[in-house]
């Protein structure tokens, strides 16, 4: 069906239940996704950052959309909080912004005007929850399925690849860095040393694939300083192990033991393969995880939805669980983030560092 047939509507949650998560892992929107995050990962093997890419007056756009997020973020301090590891209230107030200016910031897209009320709603759950103050790896997979609305529309497509991943993909990361930071975001859900990154999964695989065939830089250059600070600006994977670095103490074999063991691997083309496996089995195919992501026409699926009603799955702390569920720990007590601790002033201008999450 084309999309300029289709009835636009708002994006709301479909995966509550375990059923429907399988159901969903045998979509038509789950091969949309996946296919669209395997050829965007495609389209960046053996390319550093500073390739030269063609920029469509789209992604231009789209790069100014992001740039106005990131305006609003040093717009906005965080208040003061010195004391505490968790997340800054100022955030409730960036997320407002982004949420009541979100429509009108996509009036400079050539947007059917009846679409834009799905589109902006992914991008506006792009930044995080507003209420935890945390980000995670749905967040994260709403602004894939922001950029693949832009496809379903016809306003970006294969030639767009590259430059969609190096540099509108790379301006997101930077945002959120910052946002991280300024905001002490905590992590959603975190898998704490055994995963790969308190808020990110994509960099890890995109990074991967930009390093496959590299001459130098092999797997295990990560526990190389002098190669992570050299070469973190060209390469997405480098750049997280620096994140890493800056915000925890120790090596990677003990605050994240599975970067370590993937460091053992040979290949950079073994890596990419493992990380692609890896976000089908670890983000796509969690509860926890996917209750949160949302459908709308363009990226169509139907759940559970209809028959269930998500103030009956709210826990005390107002987070919304899947049925069946149990409230995890998160709830009542939350994660703290690394960032936090790293910047909390210990006095004579030092800074305490959590050793583990």
């Amino acid at each position: 069906m084309a999309a300029t047939t289709l009835t636009f509507m708002v994006p709301k949650r479909q995966i509550l239940t375990k059923d429907d998560l399988e159901k969903f892992r045998e979509s038509d929107a789950y091969n949309d996704y996946v296919g669209f995050t395997e050829r965007l990962n495609n389209s960046v093997k053996g390319l550093s950052l500073s390739t030269e890419c063609f920029i469509s007056p789209t992604l231009s756009k789209m790069l100014e959309l992001l740039d106005k997020a990131n305006t609003y973020c040093e717009e906005i301090p965080p208040v003061q909080n010195e004391k505490s590891r968790f997340g800054n209230p100022a955030f409730k107030v960036f997320y407002s912004r982004i949420a009541n200016n979100a429509e009108e910031l996509h009036e400079i897209f050539s947007l059917p005007p009846e679409a834009v009320k799905e589109v902006s709603r992914y991008f506006m759950e792009s930044w995080g929850d507003q209420k935890r103050i945390d980000y995670g790896t749905g967040h994260e997979a709403n602004f894939i399925a922001w950029l693949l609305c832009f496809e379903k529309l016809g306003l970006i497509g294969p030639d767009d690849y590259t430059s969609i991943v190096l540099r509108v993909f790379q301006k997101y990361i930077d945002v959120m860095r910052n946002l991280q930071f300024k905001y002490w975001l905590e992590p959603a859900g975190s898998h704490g040393v055994w995963g790969l990154d308190d808020y990110h999964f994509l960099p890890f695989m995109f990074g991967s694939a930009q390093l496959i065939g590299h001459k130098y830089i092999k797997p295990k250059s990560i526990h190389d300083k002098d190669v992570v600070d050299e070469f973190s600006k060209e390469y997405m994977y480098l750049a997280c192990i620096k994140f890493i670095n800056s915000v925890k103490t120790a090596s990677l074999r003990w605050n994240s033991p599975m970067l370590d063991d993937i460091s053992g691997v040979k290949e950079w083309k073994k890596v990419s393969e493992g990380m692609i496996k890896m976000y089908k089995g670890e983000v796509l195919g969690k509860l926890p995880i996917m209750q949160h992501f949302m459908f709308g026409s363009l990226i169509y699926f139907e759940g559970s939805s209809s028959e269930l009603k998500e103030q009956d799955l709210e826990c005390d702390d107002n987070h919304v669980h899947a049925f069946g569920q149990e409230f995890p720990d998160c709830c009542g007590i939350k994660v703290p983030s690394a960032i936090g601790a790293s910047q909390i002033n210990m006095g004579e201008g030092t800074f305490r560092r959590l050793p583990f999450d």
